[in-house]
């Protein structure tokens, strides 16, 4: 296993992360443990969660308990980590998403970023994951009605009481994440270490601006999609009912479009070329991108899991990588 510093913060994370959102649908309650623990034994010291997780009626499927009968994704991961294993592993979650129906739950509208709203969770996540302090606390999104100033504020009172260790952002817009770093050397509080994004092969929408300003202030990536959704893990995986865009239960179209499709067979069509598995080189793709420390595997279970863990020292050659920039290219940049 590959480790990666993490921004400034002088920690060392596995190049690649276990992503919990679909603990306790997949894989189920019965083998997330077995999932985590192969993780430890494979070299991975990183898992992501958060406290919208696993038990939200989003991630509903045929065949599985629904939310309310489901544990959530950090109880899964506290449970996993008794015992002793909490010392070995990076720990991040997250907050903003909404939790609840109550006007202060937070969500797409607003005030997930409060201090009443983070508060109230970081004990919740705390007690959830059977721990005293969390490594990396992102806020999830941009919280539309709440000054940034007092965001970031609250997490740095977190990190002066011990239960955070390092602050982080998560699909956050370059100028918004400008404004956290100003904010930081502004009241002189501690700044953000990492920029957790969508960053896939098909989605390098970020290459424009939050990668150079990641690059620029000594911000990692943390890369969540790294596979597209499984779109560049092989025609097997393609196949599959609950795959890209149909993981989430609102969504009602197909997986991918034709256009993703397309890419994808030209991009396997490489793979077997080269001689390199699906998702290894899909991976190995994106760990070659400047500022990327890690990528965020949702693997269902443990051959998932294995098939990803030679990416972490894969290397392809230049002729590889430029072939797979030009199968697709980043989208125009905007003009100013």
């Amino acid at each position: 296993m590959e480790y990666r510093l993490l921004g400034l913060s002088g920690l060392r994370i596995s190049t690649i992360c276990l992503g919990t959102a679909r603990f306790g649908i997949a894989p189920v309650e019965a083998d997330a443990t077995k999932l985590v623990q192969r993780a430890l034994d494979l070299g991975i010291n990183f898992i992501d969660t958060a406290n919208s997780y696993g038990n939200q009626t989003r991630f509903d499927r045929e065949g599985v308990p629904k939310a309310e009968q489901r544990k959530s994704a950090e109880e899964l991961v506290g449970d996993a980590l008794r015992g002793g294993h909490r010392h070995d592993v990076i720990i991040a979650s997250k907050v903003q998403e909404k939790v609840g129906e109550g006007p202060n739950d937070g969500g797409p509208a607003g005030g997930g970023l409060t201090r009443k709203h983070i508060m109230e969770q970081v004990e919740q996540t705390l007690r959830r994951l059977q721990t005293d302090y969390i490594d990396i606390y992102y806020m999830h999104h941009v919280d539309p009605t709440t000054p940034l100033d007092q965001t970031m504020r609250t997490f740095e009172d977190l990190v002066r009481q011990g239960k955070v260790r390092y602050i982080a952002l998560s699909n956050f817009p370059a100028w918004k994440m400008m404004e956290a770093l100003w904010v930081s050397d502004r009241l002189a509080l501690n700044p953000p270490v990492c920029m957790e994004m969508r960053y896939n092969l098909l989605d390098r929408g970020i290459e424009h601006e939050i990668l150079p300003a990641c690059q620029q202030y000594g911000l990692s990536i943390t890369a969540w999609s790294p596979i597209a959704g499984g779109l560049f893990a092989g025609p097997e995986i393609r196949s599959r009912e609950y795959i890209g865009r149909r993981r989430i239960q609102r969504w009602e179209g197909p997986a991918f479009s034709e256009t993703d499709t397309l890419i994808a067979e030209r991009f396997d069509e490489c793979c077997e070329q080269w001689g390199v598995p699906y998702v290894e080189a899909g991976l190995a793709w994106l760990l070659s991108r400047p500022t990327v420390a890690c990528a965020i595997i949702g693997a269902e279970d443990i051959a998932e899991l294995e098939a990803a863990i030679p990416a972490a020292e894969s290397k392809l050659d230049a002729e590889q990588l430029a072939t797979l920039d030009q199968i697709a290219p980043p989208p125009p940049r905007p003009f100013f």
